[in-house]
């Protein structure tokens, strides 16, 4: 029976309120009314003839029990019945398990051996803090040095053992039988009351506490125990690692998958800690209790272990056999007794018939089990992708086949899943994304493996979301990231218990999966933890956005874009910001109706966050924007502009001097013919003495995307002023540096200076290095516009702040005009300099 092999028609626990809490279960009797009551208050409860309450009661009642007869336990939030292979059965409001689990709800109807029934009754347990010394780990150290075992710390429980985990199976090149005398399902290991216990699962060769062998019962482990399994050479002495007596702690979100790795050292008695097997992350009761019967029918029997324990049901089936087949061999051995040549040549030919036929049907069920061991023989030599292949190929022909599905989706992990890891380890998302599509391909025809590589997707899609976008710190981008982390939580939301069961069943096939699984677990916490945060201003901020785009206060969205940024560090608003630049940019414009620079920013613009998607739709169907067919005339006029045509440049203007924008394309005639007048004049005066100051003058006030034509026709003669003006302009801005420097060196202006009856000496020296530093960077830089070329940085930042220096001071002046003399006041606005319309 597979992992996924829970009863499809057994009911489901529907109890959302219960999830994640601890039950109390009750097994209230209706068979047997006088019986009383069962409360189970652990984890995991037996049910057999020879298990507590039951081996108390009268064998008439308990005979049709088994002595490992079904398990009832707590996971997840959820209780479960799993049959154990019983001879009589187990079934849950009538519905017959057959080997299957199914989940339990208050009030379902509960039947063991078809005659003890009982009603469930689930109710969430309240909490009961309690003094109590916590086991950290329990140690399993080889009794033996000489047999290169390693010792196994088990961290969190229940543990499984079995030859398929690499634990036991690393040693199948050394000691190929010892390992095949332990079992698939061999035991597992578990927590009752904070303490361990050992069960058999039934395997060929036993498990052994002391030297004696386990029958149907679990049973406790100490300090110091000797505990074997499958014979004398996996042997282990106990040691128990618990911590000192506290409270306990509250129950641990079974959503998260915890990998603890205790560092050890020779001192503690486990060996070389670098040769120690770590043992992190918790098996499942699920996946303990999902028997494949097929898969204990390839134990090799171990003759130097304690003989197995039968079932007197068992020893009496065999000797029934043997009997009828006596009895055959018998009357076969009469029949050619005979002396009659006749009867002789009839029985010889009756026997003949009759072995024929036996040999068919001993050979029948042979036939019919080679697929398994066909894929089982694959699956022992590491052949997973051929398993895997074989296995589909297989359930077409016999699908709906449960030791087929569990063979085949062993395979199917075992052949991808460690590509898989390292392609998304090495952050090749696509490649790792074609992994899962083959693997989803090859178990298109496996039920069991669905839900599996579903879990693989989900995975892959939140690691290429975190990884691909830097890690779980990386910033997140408004009106785009949201979206997706949503979508990965109500994913993982939607079906946690699912993933859990998931991550369990492809643990237990392909151990190196764990560890990448908790990390990415790691990252839907930091995930969710952003939602509650980041995601929840994020929303605020949308409304925020809206609300001013609204008003059309695109100024007040700036500042609020700022508050959040500086408040939420991690929040990109870049989008944003780059579609209110371009906004901006097209109100100006379409405010000053300037058709060129509009034009060009309608070929350019592209808005990417929904607002200003929605706005721009808004401000185009308001009519405020050229229509489609007043861009293409512009187009073809300045088209003939740049290309130096003027007469074709002015005809097609004058055509648009009617209609919504005539008024700018009138303009813009004026513009182009003003233009060509200036340039007329300055061709003119070549060779005068104020010729290269007229000419970058000229050239500083063209369009460098409209006015081509004439930018081409002076940049050889600007070529030639081009090193002497940018030599003049270095000087400019050198000086003006320096007299800034000594400026901020003696002090900026005060209030007091500026309210003096008179000037004085140091008021007017300050003024001075003020006035003459903001005049020569404001003609430095006026060459480098005129040259088109980028000023050092050190120099816009210096012209920066002596702007915002003289500015200040002038405000300050002004605010004086009712306070000072007249005259005094203009005198010392004047030493001040910059703008001179102050009357």
């Amino acid at each position: 029976m597979s992992l996924q092999n829970i009863a499809p028609d057994a009911p489901i626990a529907e109890a959302p309120a219960m999830a994640n809490q601890e039950l109390d279960i009750v097994l209230k009797p209706i068979s047997h009314p006088d019986l009383g009551d069962i409360r189970i208050e652990d984890d995991l409860f037996a049910v057999g003839r020879t298990e507590p309450p039951f081996d108390s009661y009268s064998a008439e009642i308990t005979a049709d029990l088994s002595r490992r007869h079904a398990r009832i336990f707590s996971e997840y939030g959820d209780v479960y019945v799993a049959d154990l292979g019983s001879k009589n059965g187990t079934t849950v409001n009538g519905v017959n398990l057959q080997q299957k689990i199914a989940r339990l709800r208050d009030g379902d109807e509960i039947c063991f051996g078809g005659a003890l029934s009982y009603r469930v009754q689930l109710r969430a347990r309240a909490a009961k803090p309690a003094r109590v010394a916590q086991l950290i780990s329990l140690t399993l150290t080889p009794e033996r040095s000489d047999l290169g075992l390693e010792p196994i710390v088990i961290t969190q429980f229940p543990f499984l053992i079995s030859r398929a985990d690499d634990i036991f199976s690393r040693y199948k090149n050394d000691y190929p039988h010892q390992v095949n005398y332990v079992s698939r399902r061999h035991a597992h290991i578990f927590l009752k009351n904070g303490s361990p216990f050992v069960e058999d699962l039934g395997g060929a060769n036993g498990t052994f506490v002391a030297g004696k062998r386990l029958d149907e019962h679990a049973m406790p482990l100490s300090d110091r125990d000797v505990l074997a399994f499958g014979g004398h050479h996996f042997v282990y002495r106990v040691s128990l690692q618990k911590a000192e007596p506290e409270l306990a702690s509250p129950p641990i979100d079974p959503t998260v998958t915890k990998l603890s790795r205790p560092i050890l050292s020779a001192a503690d008695g486990v060996g070389d800690a670098d040769k120690t097997t770590f043992v992190g992350a918790a098996d499942s009761f699920l996946d303990i209790f999902c028997i494949d019967q097929a898969s204990q029918q390839d134990e090799e029997i171990n003759v130097e272990a304690a003989p197995p324990l039968d079932d007197v049901n068992k020893e009496t089936e065999k000797r029934r056999k043997r009997s009828k087949f006596a009895i055959f061999l018998s009357e076969l051995n009469t029949a050619f007794a005979g002396s009659d040549r006749v009867s002789m040549k009839r029985a010889f030919r009756w026997g003949i018939s009759l072995v024929t036929l036996l040999g068919a049907l001993t050979t029948i069920p042979y036939f019919i089990g080679a697929p398994e061991r066909e894929l089982k023989g694959l699956l022992e030599s590491g052949d997973y992708t051929r398993a895997a292949t074989m296995a589909n190929q297989y359930l077409k022909q016999s699908p709906d086949n449960p030791a087929l599905e569990a063979l085949g989706v062993e395979a199917l992990l075992k052949a991808y899943t460690p590509s898989w890891l390292a392609l998304l380890k090495a952050r090749e998302f696509d490649r790792a994304a074609a992994v899962l599509a083959d693997m989803s391909k090859l178990g298109d025809v496996n039920a069991a493996a669905s839900p599996l590589v579903s879990e693989l997707e989900w995975m892959g899609d939140l690691e290429k979301f975190v990884l691909g976008r830097g890690g779980v710190e990386a910033p997140i981008r408004i009106y785009s990231d949201e979206e997706k982390i949503w979508a990965l939580l109500k994913r993982w939301e939607e079906g946690v218990q699912e993933h859990q069961s998931a991550f369990t069943a492809i643990s237990s096939m392909a151990p190196a999966f764990k560890e990448p699984y908790a990390e990415a677990l790691s990252h839907l916490r930091k995930l969710q933890s952003d939602d509650s945060v980041y995601l929840a201003a994020i929303e605020r901020l949308k409304v925020a956005i809206k609300a001013e785009l609204n008003r059309d206060n695109l100024a007040s969205l700036e500042a609020v874009l700022k508050e959040y940024s500086e408040k939420y560090p991690r929040l990109d608003v870049e989008s944003v910001r780059q579609d209110l630049r371009q906004y901006a940019a097209l109100e100006n414009e379409t405010a000053a109706r300037r058709l060129g620079p509009l034009t060009v920013l309608l070929t350019k613009v592209q808005f990417s966050t929904p607002p200003f998607q929605e706005k721009f739709r808004a401000l185009a169907s308001s009519g405020r924007l050229p229509s489609a067919d007043v861009i293409q005339q512009y187009q073809a006029v300045s088209k003939a502009w740049r290309e130096g045509d003027m007469d074709q440049s002015f005809a097609g203007l004058q055509r648009m001097t009617t209609g919504p924008w005539a008024d700018a394309a009138s303009a813009e005639l004026a513009r182009r013919k003003a233009i060509t007048e200036q340039f007329t004049t300055l061709q003119k005066s070549r060779g005068a003495k104020d010729y290269d100051e007229r000419l970058l003058s000229f050239y500083g006030a063209l369009d460098l995307d409209e006015d081509t034509h004439f930018i081409k026709a002076t940049e050889a003669d600007v070529g030639l002023y081009k090193d002497k003006a940018l030599g003049h302009a270095r000087e400019l801005l050198n000086k003006a540096q320096a007299q800034w420097r000594e400026y901020r060196e003696n002090g900026a202006i005060e209030g007091k200076q500026r309210l003096e009856g008179g000037i004085s000496p140091q008021f007017r020296t300050q003024a001075r290095l003020l006035s003459e530093a903001h005049e020569g960077a404001r003609q430095g830089m006026l060459i480098y516009t005129q040259l088109k070329i980028d000023p050092p940085p050190e120099w816009r930042k210096a012209r920066e702040e002596i702007n915002a220096e003289a500015e200040l001071q002038r405000k300050s002046m002004q605010e004086l005009r009712t306070v000072l003399e007249p005259k005094l006041w203009k005198e010392k606005l004047a030493l001040l300099g910059g703008q001179d319309n102050d009357k």
